[in-house]
């Protein structure tokens, strides 16, 4: 048990796969098929459940509940998942749940996000890198959210729904729809607001792949032309542009249908503002 610090108040099946560096706080449990990966820290009273494997640095705060059965009627104890990667926060009162037969069997986070309190990753959601996931956020069953996300606290996102990356939710939304990449949405239910103009230039992306994102957004969200002819226009015009790509992607790939925005929201003029 070489660097390993384990309280003599927590309780550890014996069979737990514990690397080098673990930390153990009182009162925690740690069931028989965890893999707690180097360095990483699991608070007091945290319970860690079921086939859960966590990679590398992971820092998990008291009283999580981490590889629980899922809240779906339709799980009968399958030994599905749940697999966290390196480098993420999990704060108070966290619930992540394993995936399901009827939805690939795994739930998975990627790296380096942050989970505040309370929030709830239910089954078979798929998460990338380094979201925030702010207070009291809660995610239905198959979502999925890809990477440099922000979602606002007290919001919720419908079940099969889809968060694209360095999209930003604002506190206290109601998510049914697809949110595309690198735009904000806010609201019961949840409308778009032009562009999270902010997170991409934290993010790092130059001025030339913000104005294509912007141009894209015009046409995909504010020209009045049909979703196929509005993609056509924008792979013309924006041809090699990643970003402006997976955008597009994502919003041909949506079976719930992206939001838009609210007709009151939706300017006279053809273009996106500078504020957006």
């Amino acid at each position: 048990m070489s660097g390993r610090v384990i309280h003599p108040t927590a309780i550890v099946a014996p069979t737990a796969e514990l690397a080098d560096g673990v930390t153990i706080g009182p009162y925690a449990v740690v069931g028989a098929h965890v893999r707690l990966g180097a360095d990483t820290q699991v608070g007091a009273h945290t319970v860690i459940e079921g086939h859960t494997t966590l990679g590398a640095r992971n820092t998990i705060f008291p009283h999580a509940a981490i590889g629980t059965a899922p809240q779906d009627l339709k799980f009968h104890g399958e030994d599905s998942a749940l697999i966290i990667g390196d480098d993420n926060r999990i704060r108070e009162f966290c619930t992540l749940q394993p995936g399901t037969e009827g939805g690939g069997m795994v739930t998975r986070l990627g790296n380096g996000n942050l989970l505040m309190n309370y929030t709830h990753i239910a089954h078979d959601c798929l998460l990338g890198d380094r979201n925030i996931v702010a207070n009291g956020t809660q995610l239905g069953g198959h979502v999925t959210i890809e990477s440099f996300a922000v979602l606002g606290a007290l919001s919720a996102v419908h079940q099969f729904a889809r968060i694209g990356e360095s999209a930003i939710i604002g506190a206290g939304s109601m998510v049914s729809q697809d949110v595309p990449p690198f735009c904000n949405a806010t609201g019961d239910r949840a409308t778009l607001h032009g562009l999270n103009a902010l997170g991409l230039k934290r993010r790092g992306l130059d001025t030339a792949a913000i104005r294509a994102i912007r141009r894209a957004y015009t046409l995909l969200f504010r020209s009045g032309l049909r979703v196929a002819d509005a993609v056509a226009q924008v792979r013309s015009e924006l041809a090699g542009i990643a970003e402006v790509e997976r955008f597009v992607a994502f919003v041909e790939a949506s079976q719930r249908g992206v939001c838009r925005e609210s007709r009151r929201q939706r300017p006279d003029a053809g273009s996106a503002s500078e504020s957006d």
